[in-house]
């Protein structure tokens, strides 16, 4: 299994990080991505890849998440100048970047900075990873007119079968994280089961640990170990064994990330 998004940068995962790989990798996880989000977080993810990859392999991506747009130091351009000086081969792709619609940062600062971002990417040859909430039509539209023509991973995703299709008719992958354990997110569930039918190839884990805590476990930080529950649902809605899901999954990442 691979973990596509978790953020090991944030408390409490950040309070014991070879304890929290290391239960990781004792649940069957293989490697994970850990996102950047601020410029801030972009030398701990080295320092994280550098120190800690020999308990569980550490991939790292850089960029600006929408939510934190307004508690950079810097400017918006400042940032973004900094982010195309920061990029190395040891980066696997941009982002967390995107857009979203439940916070005080204006659309117009967020589609800047996410027109930027997939500027960079096409330029560097890097697949995007990519934060929604309550915007995918405003993500498809900025997709449309960008002059990004690369892959990447919707993260987190939750919606219909019809905007799914969308994504993947772009290139895009569709990260299926914990928010498919909760039985009253049926239009999710339903979507996430006809992809396992059609598009397994499009699939990718995730856990946004420790951001959306597992159906059972709320009240408590998320850990990248919680995975299996994601697997689980997968397999409860397919026909599928676990096995061949994590075997799929795993193709998908390395395929979408040059691993």
């Amino acid at each position: 299994m691979i973990d596509s998004h978790c953020h090991l940068n944030l408390p409490p995962l950040c309070d014991d990080i070879p304890h929290v790989l290391a239960t990781a990798k004792q649940n069957g996880l293989k490697r994970l991505m850990v996102p950047g989000i601020t410029p801030e977080s972009w030398s701990t993810l080295r320092y994280y890849q550098n120190t800690y990859s020999d308990i569980l392999p550490i991939d790292i991506a850089i960029g600006l998440h929408p939510y934190f747009l307004l508690q950079n130091e810097q400017s918006l351009s400042e940032s973004l100048a900094l982010l195309e000086k920061t990029i190395d081969s040891n980066v696997r792709a941009i982002g967390e970047t995107g857009l979203d619609g439940h916070i005080s940062v204006c659309m117009k600062m967020q589609k800047q900075s996410l027109h930027a971002h997939l500027n960079l990417a096409e330029a560097q040859g890097l697949p995007v990873i990519l934060h929604h909430r309550k915007s995918h039509h405003l993500l498809l539209e900025a997709l449309k007119s960008s002059v990004f023509s690369g892959s990447g991973v919707i993260h987190a995703f939750s919606g219909s079968i019809d905007v799914a299709e969308r994504y993947i008719d772009k290139g895009f992958y569709l990260g299926i994280g914990g928010t498919i354990t909760y039985e009253r997110a049926k239009k999710t569930r339903d979507t996430v089961a006809h992809l396992i039918r059609y598009y397994s190839d499009r699939i990718l884990l995730e856990t946004d640990a420790p951001d959306i805590p597992m159906s059972g476990r709320q009240g408590k930080a998320n850990m990248p170990r919680f995975i299996t529950d994601v697997i689980d649902a997968m397999t409860a809605l397919s026909d599928i064994e676990p096995s061949e899901l994590i075997n799929i999954t795993t193709t998908n990442y390395n395929r979408l990330f040059n691993i």
